[in-house]
């Protein structure tokens, strides 16, 4: 099937060089050999140049690499790309990884190319790097929506207030999106070009154990990474827990969480396709894929249209709405009956006990539900010196022990802490009208069957 044209952008306009070797694909946001738009129309460009395809990435550790990203984030895309690179050598795809940011080596490589795909990403670290590429390869280049339903831009065209302003817009479209990724056929394999990979990405533990890395997060037995894992956790999830999603996804002792972020996050498998098996399942009701299609589609793609449009998404000052500044900085001088430093935090030694089991599941698992991700954010915000001090511990701990941290998810979920994407509420100390969680909220479920939960999941762990 065709790939809508609205999910293609002409970055920069040239005809395809004759005398390239190749069609250069950055796969870089979408990890994976399969139901990727991005790779397909590189295939196609291919295909009618005569000539083969060649994807590349860019691999950087410690300080040079993301930002907060630690083993456990590392082991989780070592072992997608692993998956990925065996995928694309199955094709006749060749593979590029090199120690280079995504921007360098893509320029590399351009060098030899007919022209070059790009696949999208949000972030600023990814903007900056398409950026780069832009402004300085000389050859074509076209860009491809992989990682949302509906293009950003497409959906709206500016920075939406709430879920429920994005929402019709969303749902007057994604129909039209939601249409499989057909495979292509190479058929110019390239087998046969002589390519230099600095980096062997068959052996993800051995290549983990050599990089300089944060390893006071470690890998988590939990989640493994790669589109084979995602798909048979979303096939499991569909047969097993989607059936009464819609009364049981805010429970987290209910086990209705299809755990697919970390897959969307690490783009090993595409929302498109996490959409289409939900619409195929026969054991749910109408409510339960209505359920779900508000948190993938509605949920996901306001986060992007959040940091999209906002420039400075992960800062207080930029990221937080006039109105919940102003009346929490009225309330900053009130006292805090209690604070506690980051650490304490982190080792989950705080008066309040099932806050304590949750920072406990995120930080030993790499997961938190989300009915006590905001239950665990809010409190931050009360027990912290300050807003601006709270929003930055809490981006912290979110960005370095989850999973799916330094999403866009990640950075709208903990701005919408501090009034995001929300209106004011009752005026309380502290909160200001900022919308308040108190510890009653954990009556809405069976905390000491999520304990229990929690208590055996860190147990499998080790």
């Amino acid at each position: 099937m065709a790939i809508q044209r609205e999910r293609i952008r002409v970055l920069k306009e040239a005809e395809p060089r004759p005398e390239g070797a190749y069609v250069l694909y950055l796969l870089q946001q979408s990890c994976r050999a399969a139901f990727n738009p991005a790779l397909e129309l590189a295939i196609e460009e291919a295909n009618c140049l005569g000539c083969p395809v060649v994807a590349c990435y860019g691999l950087l550790d410690g300080k040079s690499g993301f930002p907060e990203a630690t083993a456990r984030h590392y082991a989780f895309l070592l072992q997608g790309l692993s998956e990925c690179a065996a995928g694309l050598k199955e094709r006749g795809i060749g593979f590029v990884v090199r120690k280079a940011t995504p921007a360098e080596v893509a320029l590399s490589l351009a060098e030899k190319a007919k022209l070059l795909v790009l696949d999208r990403g949000y972030l600023t670290i990814q903007r900056r790097w398409y950026e780069t590429i832009v402004n300085r390869a000389a050859c074509r280049i076209l860009q491809v929506e992989g990682d949302v339903v509906v293009p950003v831009e497409t959906v709206s065209a500016k920075h939406e207030y709430a879920a429920r302003t994005l929402r019709p817009k969303l749902q007057r479209l994604w129909d039209d999106y939601l249409d499989p990724v057909k495979p292509r056929i190479v058929t110019h394999r390239a087998d046969g070009l002589r390519l230099e990979s600095e980096i062997d990405v068959s052996d993800p533990d051995t290549l983990l154990g050599r990089m300089h890395l944060d390893t006071g997060v470690g890998p988590v037995k939990r989640f493994s990474g790669g589109r084979k894992e995602g798909l048979k956790r979303l096939e499991a999830f569909l047969n097993n827990a989607f059936a009464g999603y819609g009364a049981g996804r805010n429970k987290p002792e209910a086990g209705a969480a299809s755990h697919m972020s970390p897959y969307l996050h690490f783009g090993q498998l595409s929302p498109v396709e996490i959409a289409l098996a939900v619409a195929r399942a026969k054991a749910a009701s109408k409510d339960d894929r209505s359920a779900y299609l508000e948190e993938l589609i509605v949920r996901r793609e306001l986060a992007m249209n959040h940091v999209f449009f906002t420039q400075g998404y992960d800062r207080y000052e930029t990221a937080i709405p006039e109105w919940a500044r102003k009346t929490l900085a009225e309330h900053a001088g009130d006292p805090r009956p209690r604070t506690y430093s980051e650490a304490e935090l982190t080792a989950g030694e705080t008066h309040d006990h099932y806050w304590n089991v949750a920072m406990r599941e995120m930080r030993v698992t790499g997961y938190m539900h989300n009915q006590l991700r905001m239950y665990w954010g809010k409190k931050i915000l009360e027990w912290s010196p300050s807003p601006e001090e709270g929003f930055a511990t809490t981006l912290r701990i979110n960005n370095r022990y989850f999973l799916d941290g330094r999403d866009a998810n990640s950075f709208t979920n903990v701005a919408w802490i501090y009034g995001l994407h929300d209106r004011p509420w009752k005026k309380r100390p502290i909160f200001g009208t900022v919308r308040y969680q108190s510890e009653n909220s954990l009556r809405k479920f069976d905390a000491k069957s999520y304990e229990a939960a929690v208590d055996r999941l860190c147990k499998a762990e080790g």
